[in-house]
């Protein structure tokens, strides 16, 4: 990088902190801080909900299984998200919003006090928090190697630099400044994204080569749909996983939804986002795709591939603008899960532990919730320093195996509830089919891998976790039916848009002690 791509990426640090502080003039509350007070429109809450998908290890992780199996990365990865999101625009998005805007809470997680009861909310709040935190480390650490290789800065100096720049608006922004840098972030990653393509196009004797790059000898197998580890058995465990994580498993992506005006809007924002979803990555990973043709990896995993390819192709001050492209990304989900984590800490964990919790004024949640933003982007950036230690291996391992594997036991309690199907499913299969599901992780990633020569494959290392913890959600729910008339009512609340037959009335959300909704004859 010369002088030309640091104005670059410097101009573009100075227009994410001048979005933040904007933003600050719409937060006046804890509703506008996590949701937007329901005011977001849907095609910025689809963008947003697109962006915070995103983060720099698509640059690395994914850029290396590109390089070494071709258009798998694509069809194993952001094919199963768009058809995921597209199968959750009528199933989940819609009640999402409905939990926001009737049962009137800030965080996705606040239904749950009252869905099942304080404890199974606590536990499904704690063990995300912890698995996030790890999430987002691996998210800085992929973001400071990009950054390593450009500007010659340590992998820990990188992830100060993000992780400060990153905090700064998102906590003063809260999810306004989070939506609005991830519309900017679109834009940019949309102009550089076409410039490598083009460039990597050119490389190739321009659009004709598309068809006739796959005969090239280095490129003999990328062509195959599933290659390697990433099976079709893979390919469905994904769709699988991805249909509840990006329809709001992980709880930024559910934000989205609760921050649309209506339910409707919030199946219009997801069928925005599952539309991105299907085309966009084919042309971010097209360069990647025929990365052997143009560049030699220097790690075995060809991580370094597009880094490289992006160094070769790109004159200066393009060169910026992609580097811009890998820190929009990772920022967008970063900040996104900061405020998403933010929200079930302090809606959700605090007040249960603390009585002045479930009383604080307007200003001091405002307070609590920035300052609990800035703990977890610390917590994240510490982890981030420790992402290529011998306990998690590497960055691609951490998000492939650990947050698709550990995703499911929690999601699934939290995602099935909202559905009326499952309303026999109470704390019992709830509690159960979480505990369950981690320690089936467990056992399928440590003593029986250990134990199997050669190992585990991947797909049923991520893959039957969630289905453990599904198949005991609705089987507990059905030996022991803890469906009560609290419950079908709250059910009846988020399942139709006038309310259902039965309506509840909400006790304040300070309330932690309250397990279950009180039935009301009134109707909105």
């Amino acid at each position: 990088m010369n002088s030309l791509d640091w104005t670059v990426l410097i101009a573009y640090f100075g227009v994410m902190v001048a979005i933040g502080v904007w933003s600050h003039r719409r937060v006046d509350t804890v509703s506008d801080y996590f949701t937007a007070g329901g005011r977001m429109p849907w095609w910025l809450s689809g963008i947003s909900h697109h962006m915070s998908g995103y983060s720099a290890v698509m640059f690395t992780g994914y850029a290396g299984i590109s390089y070494q199996y071709g258009i798998t990365s694509y069809v194993t990865w952001a094919l199963p998200i768009a058809i995921g999101i597209a199968i959750g625009a009528k199933l989940f998005a819609p009640r999402l919003n409905r939990v926001r805007s009737r049962l009137h809470v800030s965080s996705p997680l606040e239904y749950l006090k009252n869905r099942y009861n304080l404890t199974t909310q606590q536990a499904l709040a704690w063990s995300g928090v912890l698995l996030k935190i790890v999430d987002v480390g691996a998210k800085w650490a992929a973001i400071a190697t990009l950054l390593s290789v450009f500007t010659g800065v340590t992998i820990t100096q990188g992830i100060v630099i993000t992780g400060a720049i990153t905090a700064v608006y998102c906590t003063v922004g809260g999810l306004w400044a989070d939506a609005l840098t991830e519309l900017g972030q679109f834009a940019i990653q949309l102009v550089a994204g076409l410039a490598m393509l083009v460039a990597a196009l050119n490389k190739i004797g321009g659009v004709s080569g598309i068809w006739k790059v796959w005969d090239e000898p280095a490129l003999r197998h990328h062509g195959h749909p599933t290659a390697g580890p990433y099976t079709t058995v893979f390919l469905l465990a994904y769709l699988f996983i991805k249909t509840f994580e990006y329809n709001g498993g992980m709880w930024n992506q559910a934000q989205r939804y609760m921050a649309t005006g209506s339910a409707k809007e919030a199946t219009r924002s997801a069928m925005l986002s599952s539309a991105l979803w299907f085309v966009w990555p084919v042309l971010l990973f097209f360069p990647m795709w025929i990365s052997p043709l143009l560049v030699h990896a220097k790690k075995p995993d060809g991580s370094d591939s597009y880094a490289l390819l992006t160094e070769q192709l790109l004159p200066h001050g393009l060169l910026g603008l992609v580097v811009v492209g890998f820190f929009s990304h990772t920022m967008a989900m970063c900040s996104s899960d900061a405020n998403a984590i933010s929200a079930v800490v302090t809606r959700d964990i605090a007040p249960a532990f603390s009585r002045q919790a479930r009383e604080w004024t307007t200003r001091v949640g405002l307070v609590a919730a920035r300052v609990t933003t800035l703990a977890f982007l610390g917590l994240s950036m510490a982890v981030a320093t420790q992402v290529n230690s011998a306990t998690f291996k590497d960055i691609i391992t951490v998000v492939i195996k650990w947050v698709a594997g550990l995703m499911g036991p929690i999601a699934i309690p939290f995602m099935l509830g909202l559905l009326p199907r499952f309303r026999r499913s109470g704390p019992t299969a709830a509690l159960t089919s979480w505990a369950l599901g981690l320690f089936a992780f467990y056992l399928l990633n440590y003593p029986i891998n250990d134990a199997v020569s050669g190992g585990v494959n991947l797909e049923y290392q991520i893959s039957l976790p969630l289905a453990v913890s599904l198949v005991l959600y609705v089987v507990v729910g059905w030996i022991k039916p803890e469906d009560t008339p609290e419950r079908d009512a709250l059910l009846a609340k988020i399942n139709s848009d006038d309310g259902g037959a039965a309506a509840v009335a909400l006790p304040e959300p300070s309330e932690a002690g309250d397990d279950v909704l009180r039935p009301t004859a009134a109707t909105e």
